[in-house]
């Protein structure tokens, strides 16, 4: 029989990577993840009124919704099979002061909506945001006393919110304003409230990114910030401190944790995969949303290619799953694969 080794054979050791990639069929048995819809949450805004579908010039394709509205968004993205939406509210100016008490009424924006939501779609989780920022008239995360953002009063402040988040119906309570102590905090004040099925999904990892742009228009917070956010959010450099940071939310009772923003911080979405072993979470952010929805418009990419790719990246990176305002859009698209 004639020899028919190749100079490559010799160099490889006989070794082809390519043998598993020579077709469709190959290529979908070896593949090691996947991106389904269970992957999926989707977060929304909310704005008073009723009928309200307001485009977000910034975030092409993404809307405000009043609640009634929104309880129609949810029914689609529940029949689509989205196991979660998470809330923002985009409240009156004149109801934001500067220590977003809104924050503390029963029956708010946020609450209202929730309260809506699961009545009219049980089957969908609720997930929301004890964050100060949309209630205050300042544009931080935490009650503002002269120039410093103080720590104890913010934490004291959104474990009373998380309470009557809880009472309104959401499942799961997610602390971002990056107060030390809230994940304990918060848990000691749901379960004295009764509150111990309620969950605790951690912005683990919130970084001072400049990625947050389009979010902050759609809550009306773009004009509003007073200095940056530097105090309590962390570094972008420091990866070592965000570990720390999400470690003590894990000693502090939380069951998911979650990076913020996404993609620029896959690395760290794969180190507390392996050191937690937690349900881990990435928030593919506004900025990230809006750089592929921008370069799709210009023809510069295919946009439902890069969406689904950098989706499958959060897999491969150790994400349990992905906050994603391509959540409905994607869904959409895996219904027909």
């Amino acid at each position: 029989m004639q020899n028919k080794t190749h100079l490559v054979d010799e160099i490889t050791g006989h070794r082809r990577m390519r043998r598993n990639r020579k077709a469709d069929w190959t290529r979908r048995m070896v593949q090691e993840n996947r991106l389904t819809v269970d992957d999926l949450i989707w977060p929304v805004f909310i704005v008073p009124g009723t009928g309200i579908v307001d485009p977000i010039p910034a975030m092409p394709g993404v809307n405000r919704m009043s609640v009634d509205k929104l309880v129609e968004a949810a029914k689609e993205a529940a029949d689509l099979g989205i196991p979660a939406i998470a809330t923002f509210p985009n409240i009156e100016m004149e109801l934001r002061d500067e220590t977003g008490s809104n924050a503390l009424l029963a029956n708010n924006l946020i609450n209202q909506a929730t309260a809506a939501v699961k009545k009219a779609v049980p089957n969908i989780g609720m997930i929301t945001d004890v964050a100060l920022d949309p209630f205050t008239s300042h544009g931080h995360d935490g009650i503002l006393r002269g120039d410093e953002i103080v720590n104890d009063e913010t934490v004291e402040q959104v474990v009373k919110a998380a309470i009557l988040q809880a009472d309104a119906g959401s499942d799961i309570i997610s602390p971002s304003e990056m107060m030390d102590g809230r994940v304990g905090a918060i848990r000691r004040g749901l379960d004295a409230a009764g509150h111990q099925g309620v969950g605790i999904m951690s912005y683990a990892t919130k970084f001072s990114s400049g990625y947050y742009g389009p979010y902050r228009e759609a809550i009306s917070t773009a004009g509003l910030l007073k200095g940056d956010k530097n105090s309590y959010y962390i570094n972008p450099a420091n990866g070592t401190e965000a570990m720390r940071d999400a470690a003590l939310d894990v000693e502090e009772g939380a069951d998911m944790l979650m990076v913020k923003p996404g993609l620029p911080y896959l690395d760290i979405c794969w180190r507390l995969k392996e050191a937690f072993g937690l349900p881990t979470f990435a928030y593919q952010v506004s900025g990230e949303y809006s750089q592929i929805k921008a370069a799709a418009m210009n023809g510069w990419i295919d946009g439902d290619r890069v969406m689904m790719e950098t989706l499958l990246c959060f897999k491969r990176a150790g994400c349990d799953g992905i906050l994603t305002y391509f959540a409905v859009e994607a869904a959409r698209k895996l219904a027909k694969s």
